[in-house]
């Protein structure tokens, strides 16, 4: 028997889903038969998504918003089988002198703007006989320390919490899951690490930093039926993890 991830006549929502590890995710749904729609809140230009994939505009941090883009995704593909919570992200900013206003934003973004989207899912998804799957997009910052990101690690350190109480409060029909995943190849790597790029990917212990696909091929699977009794997990997607300055002493 052949064991393959088969999202046929499936409808998903990914937030963000344009680009980015968005558009890894869009893609890998895509490729697995899913129906995807992305929101954003800026429209991509004519063609840069891939064919078939549909478009809502709007900023997930804003609830009437959020219920918008779930209710016209709904509304164009009749159902909702998967909510993939990618939107995120924050510039540097020491702790000390960051802005209330600043934490505030990232934590919306990074953790409300989940639940809101999560929320406004599950209310379409439970009325749905066969249920749906909601999957967050963590980072390795929410499961260690982040100088520079204090509000961001924080706000995906909540995100992972906020996954396992929602995975209990709304099974049986809903399950909830989350990808924690650590250094990818964006269109923002090379600006971030400039001529470190091939020293921080020598860092990590297989070798290179994700692609997108990598983190779509996770989500695709916790998405599928293959993962229909993973429930309040989190897979970490690393490669492998992230090689400690004390192990140099030991070599």
């Amino acid at each position: 028997m052949t064991i393959s991830v088969d999202l046929t006549d499936r409808v998903a929502l990914v937030t963000g889903g344009a680009r980015g590890v968005g558009r890894g995710i869009t893609e890998r749904l895509l490729a697995a038969g899913a129906r995807v729609v992305v929101c954003g809140r800026n429209e991509p230009d004519e063609g840069a998504l891939p064919d078939g994939v549909e478009f809502v505009a709007g900023d997930v941090r804003d609830p009437d918003q959020v219920d918008r883009i779930v209710t016209t995704a709904v509304e164009q593909a009749g159902r909702l089988d998967i909510a993939v919570n990618n939107a995120g992200g924050a510039p540097n900013s020491d702790a000390a002198t960051a802005s209330a206003r600043f934490s505030e934003r990232v934590v919306s973004l990074n953790m409300l703007a989940a639940l809101q989207v999560a929320q406004r899912a599950n209310a379409q998804m439970q009325t749905q006989t066969d249920g749906g799957v909601i999957v967050n997009v963590g980072s390795m910052s929410g499961l260690r320390p982040t100088p520079g990101t204090a509000a961001y690690g924080a706000a995906k350190a909540g995100l992972l919490s906020l996954t396992g109480t929602l995975a209990v409060e709304w099974a049986p029909k809903v399950r909830v899951n989350m990808v924690s995943a650590g250094i990818v190849r964006t269109e923002a790597f090379a600006d971030w690490y400039g001529d470190r790029a091939a020293q921080v990917a020598a860092t990590i212990p297989l070798g290179r930093v994700a692609e997108p696909a990598d983190v779509g091929n996770a989500v695709a699977f916790l998405a599928s039926p293959l993962a229909s009794y993973i429930s309040g997990a989190n897979i970490v997607v690393n490669g492998g993890g992230e090689q400690l300055e004390f192990f140099k002493l030991m070599e």
